[in-house]
């Protein structure tokens, strides 16, 4: 079965036959991640809609997805023909405001509660109490009718060893452990996978870009309960957990464990990242604790050695990326070139890094018209060709054992215009304000946001994305709990903590730009008035001058971009050919 619009019929049969007035269907798995197995993806196989982040709502005459901003360019153009459309921002952009305008009372929803929080649940009760409807929460009506579904993937764990994690499985555990008496709770149950790869020194290879392991944990007072496929764990590893109490289970026995758990027991759990099916497989006789998970709070916290290589992996992501330009300059115009034959050459490139695992995500290499999608990926049917004049924008990441990279640079193809040059350098000034930010200690990211746009909406001007987010360890590259962007996280920004810096602008049918690093922040002075922060810049790539109007710069940002090219030229340079050295040292001569 081939077309969206035959899919949404037996859907649509679906419902009749089971008496839904409305189905939900997010993009997600059981455990609540950005990046999912295609096992679980669910809505590109019914729609067409690639993006990571979206909702869809059916009923006997509607169909519609929600998704932010990054994607509405994107969903337009894939959802043609579908019988899908896109729900356009506006009062009724919320799926659950809609539902709560269009669903009459006493109507019967349904949704698949192993892939929706609970968080979101709640609110879709709380919303929803007024229509009066029932909610089906353990309703899967996907599972038979796609009949070529993909199987769960099946790598095997690995260890990530102290020289790269800097701390032994066995101490991370203690802290955690000793976290939970403090917090006063004697299990902690683990749904997000980073959290347990952190924990236990492992990573996997079962996730697109990020190296996880599919599986669920329990942290208990003297046990832990892994639940994954027991072959998914080499005997040396297996011998390793013996010693500290973990215990592998089957992953399918996750939710049928707690009523092993002795009566008036306490659990912790992250309602953002469980599931509501798992939710109410929890006895009442068990008291509930709901916070962000332990190791999750002390994961985005980077200790020494992990900051000591975060270091050295910038260093040869740096390489890649320098290398990659140094070709493309001197190569166009000689070399065919595409944007899918682009992104195939900087892995290339990146492969060549010792410690590479790969991409932390999917490549965005776009040229003119297609840098204004902020999260477009080239695919044969869009691919563009790079022409003599032009925008090219190459946001990438790679997945290293000694860290996570994420870094957009645009360049220019041929003669910027004016108008190109003012964008860019407005863009460049909101992040060089961020990346000079100084702060006291209690700072929240929404707090910093407007260091960013502050140029931007000086002239008018805005982005809908989030101006930062938080880097993972050899995991997520988008890894919580801190951020940087309008939303009020209630997170505050600590030492140590790794964060993507990237205002842009995005041009409909014309480019799009966008300047990103990745800041680690880092304790500086402490006054009278208490402990202060800065950021210090650790990606490692030169900023495309020739799209700088310097008029519009200040000197402190004229001094800050010119010291940051100078650091760019020592450390990568070493690791150059000479003619790439040469090329190098001419990109980051000061303006």
């Amino acid at each position: 079965m081939s077309s969206s619009v035959e899919k949404l019929a037996l859907l649509r049969d679906a419902l009749k036959q089971n008496s839904i007035d409305a189905y939900i269907i997010p993009s997600s798995d059981p455990h609540l991640g950005e990046n999912i197995p295609d096992h679980w993806k669910i809505i590109s196989w019914l729609t067409g809609f690639t993006g990571s982040a979206g909702t869809v709502v059916i009923t006997d005459t509607f169909a519609g997805l929600w998704t932010d901003s990054r994607y509405f360019i994107q969903a337009e153009k894939q959802l043609e023909g579908s019988g899908f459309k896109l729900i356009s921002p506006g009062p009724d952009m919320d799926y659950i405001d809609w539902l709560a305008g269009n669903i009459s009372p006493e109507s019967k929803i349904a949704l698949d509660g192993r892939i929706y929080s609970i968080s979101s649940f709640r609110k879709l009760e709380d919303r929803l109490i007024n229509n009066r409807v029932k909610i089906d929460f353990n309703c899967d009506l996907i599972g038979d009718m796609w009949t070529d579904r993909p199987a769960l993937p099946s790598s095997m764990a690995f260890d990530h060893p102290v020289e790269f994690s800097g701390k032994e499985r066995s101490l991370k555990i203690a802290g955690v452990r000793e976290q939970m008496k403090k917090e006063k709770v004697n299990y902690h149950l683990l749904t997000s996978i980073d959290d347990i790869m952190w924990l236990l020194n492992i990573r996997g290879r079962d996730v697109p870009f990020t190296p996880l392991l599919i599986s669920f944990a329990i942290i208990g007072e003297e046990q832990i309960l892994l639940f994954t496929d027991e072959n998914k764990i080499p005997a040396e590893l297996a011998s390793g957990f013996d010693k500290f109490g973990i215990v592998i289970l089957p992953y399918e026995e996750y939710s049928n464990i707690f009523s092993s758990f002795r009566e008036g027991s306490s659990i912790l759990i992250t309602p953002g990242t469980t599931s509501t099916a798992l939710f109410y497989s929890l006895p009442d006789y068990l008291k509930i604790s709901e916070d962000i998970s332990i190791p999750s709070r002390m994961k985005a916290i980077k200790n020494k050695t992990e900051i000591e290589n975060i270091g050295k992996v910038m260093v040869k992501d740096g390489v890649a990326l320098s290398k990659f330009f140094c070709w493309i300059e001197s190569s166009l115009g000689k070399v065919p070139m595409t944007e899918v034959f682009l992104a195939g050459r900087l892995l290339k490139f990146r492969s060549q890094q010792d410690g590479f695992l790969g991409p932390s995500f999917a490549t965005i290499l776009a040229f003119n018209e297609n840098a204004a999608l902020p999260h477009y990926a080239a695919k044969p049917e869009t691919d563009s060709e790079i022409e003599e004049n032009g925008i090219l924008l190459s946001d990438s990441g790679g997945q290293y054992y000694g860290g996570t990279t994420d870094i957009t640079r645009t360049i220019s193809i041929g003669i910027p215009t004016q108008q190109q040059k003012k964008d860019f350098t407005l863009v460049l000034k909101g992040n060089i304000s961020l990346a000079m930010a100084k702060f006291p200690l209690g700072t929240r990211g929404f707090q910093l946001d407007i260091l960013a746009r502050k140029p931007l909406w000086e002239q008018g001007l805005n982005y809908g994305h989030g101006t930062g987010h938080g880097v993972g360890y050899c995991l997520n590259v988008h890894e919580g709990p801190q951020s940087i962007s309008p939303a009020d996280n209630k997170t505050i920004i600590e030492p140590g903590m790794l964060i993507s810096n990237e205002p842009a602008i995005y041009r409909e049918s014309e480019y799009g730009i966008r300047t990103e690093n990745l800041i680690l922040c880092y304790e500086d002075e402490e006054t009278d008035f208490g402990q202060f922060l800065r950021f210090d810049t650790v990606s490692l790539c030169y900023i495309d001058k020739s799209l700088i109007d310097k008029s519009l710069l200040e000197q402190k940002e004229i001094d800050w971009l010119n010291r940051y090219h100078t650091e760019v030229y020592d450390r990568i340079s070493p690791h150059l050919t000479e003619s790439e050295k040469m090329w190098l040292k001419v990109k980051t001569e000061p303006i």
